[in-house]
């Protein structure tokens, strides 16, 4: 048996393999697709729409805690749960007060996209 052969046979199928994946311009597999687009939650999630009414504003944490009707785009029941804001996007608006509002729902919570007063 020519184990010579076998070795650098071996060596030349595995080398060649590894030129391959690196010869694939935009699949790096560490975390990113295809063109270098990071898979993370940047992501952005559908938008979905509901009425509800505001139990609690949060100003320091930017948070609004809204009862809310079904969310028939995700299949969620009725519920009360707190969403993100952005500064200024609550202007105007108080507890009590019903609102129409659009919402992303990401890996780091449901954040509020716009919202008005009914």
């Amino acid at each position: 048996m020519n184990t010579p052969l076998i070795s650098a046979g071996a060596l030349l199928l595995t080398l060649s393999f590894s030129a391959t994946a690196e010869d694939m311009p935009g699949m790096k597999m560490d975390g990113m697709n295809m063109d270098g687009m990071a898979m993370e939650s940047t992501q952005a999630a559908p938008t979905a729409s509901a009425e509800g009414t505001i139990k609690a504003i949060d100003g320091e944490r930017h948070t609004v805690t809204l009862a809310h009707g079904p969310v028939a785009a995700l299949h969620w029941p009725p519920m009360t749960m707190a969403f993100k804001t952005t500064p200024g996007q609550l202007d105007g608006l108080q507890v009590g007060d019903k609102v129409a509002f659009e919402f992303r729902n990401g890996n780091d919570g449901a954040a509020i996209m716009s919202i008005r007063k009914q």
